[in-house]
């Protein structure tokens, strides 16, 4: 699922990518949209088949940032065709989709979609041409609840880090053979607990402060935070940012993943 690479594209509908720049791995993810043909579609999914682990399915959650700093149309747009991208690759590696949107705690949550995404057909192209069908109603029902589940959730602070914890206890409920994939949208800006936008911090300051942070063992997951320091109405000190990141990947390698991306700028362009 990983591709080694510095700056990776994200290709999320069949209109648009999304290029997420980091200091670290880029998980490689696709919607298989290919000129917007079903042909192309097929294809994409085909390939993407090819890199799925049949002996751990993806156990993918979703943790989409609720608090105000992140409240604008471009960013939730963003982060729709992240889910997108996420449960076309679930459906076509016939895994386990969760997809919840957070605030203040671990208490304050609630989920927009979760359910098994496991295709039906007596071949493989059978099952691969269910995918688009199954994604689109991932994304109705997620898009018909984002919205009022925002508005309902406490808006007194962000704790980003108390998501770790509920995504370890949700991977154990759901118990082999599953694969934890991970994915924290958010612009990393914790006031819960400790305080990330006050100052900008070193490697050594991040990486201090993340050790004094208690954060569940997730051996063998796969972890990404993305959008540190993407926020509504204006743009943080590079400093800022950098400190960010330092802070997510120290805090990610405490969990003992097996992978850790934290990346920074999302950028729409047409294909």
């Amino acid at each position: 699922m990983t591709n080694l690479v510095p700056i990776h594209t994200w290709h999320w509908s069949c209109g648009a990518s999304v290029l997420v720049a980091g200091l670290v791995t880029i998980v490689a993810l696709v919607t298989g949209c290919q000129a917007g043909s079903p042909r192309g579609e097929l294809a994409e999914d085909q390939r993407t088949l090819t890199s799925c682990d049949q002996s751990a399915p993806p156990a993918s959650l979703v943790q989409l940032d609720g608090t105000g700093s992140s409240a604008s149309d471009a960013i939730t747009a963003e982060r729709m065709a992240v889910v997108e991208s996420v449960a076309r690759r679930t459906a076509v590696c016939s895994g386990h989709l969760r997809v919840l949107v957070f605030s203040a705690s671990s208490a304050a949550t609630t989920t927009l979609f979760e359910g098994p995404l496991r295709m039906h057909g007596a071949t493989e192209n059978a099952r691969l041409k269910r995918v688009p069908d199954a994604v689109a109603d991932v994304m109705a029902q997620v898009g018909a609840s984002y919205n009022a589940a925002v508005k309902a959730l406490p808006q007194g602070g962000s704790d980003i880090t108390a998501q770790y914890r509920l995504a370890s206890e949700w991977v154990s409920q759901l118990g082999d053979p599953y694969r934890l994939h991970l994915y924290v949208l958010t612009d990393g800006f914790q006031t819960i607990g400790v305080d990330l936008g006050a100052q900008a911090l070193s490697a050594q300051d991040a990486t201090a402060l993340a050790d004094r942070v208690a954060v569940p063992k997730l051996p063998g997951a796969s972890v990404v935070v993305a959008g540190l320091g993407r926020v509504a109405g204006g743009t943080p000190p590079s400093a800022v940012v950098e400190g960010l990141v330092a802070y997510y990947d120290a805090l990610c390698q405490k969990t003992t993943a097996a992978e850790c991306i934290s990346v920074t700028d999302y950028a729409t362009e047409g294909r």
